[in-house]
């Protein structure tokens, strides 16, 4: 497997934390990223959509919380990643 990039968000407020990109998309003209907390091995994953406007200089990234949207663009990584599959809480 290749090595994944390490991407570092700064929550307003908060520490630093740092995710590795497994895969990413655009869907409907909306980028997604799927990260996730550890290099290698099973961990938490999380679906980020870009919020930012074009010409920003730092992507914008929210945590996709709408289940519709969730199931959707899940399902769209699922299937680019074969071995990928969510448990959802």
């Amino acid at each position: 497997m290749a090595k994944q990039e390490k991407i570092t968000f700064s929550p307003d407020g908060e520490e630093p934390v740092d995710f590795y990109v497994l895969e990413q998309t655009r869907i409907g003209g909306i980028d997604y990223i799927l990260v996730t907390d550890v290099e290698e091995g099973d961990g938490e994953a999380l679906i980020l959509k870009d919020i930012s406007r074009d010409g920003e200089p730092d992507g914008v990234y929210t945590v996709v919380s709408d289940d519709d949207e969730l199931v959707a663009v899940a399902g769209v990584f699922e299937s680019m990643l074969e071995d990928v599959e969510f448990e959802r809480e």
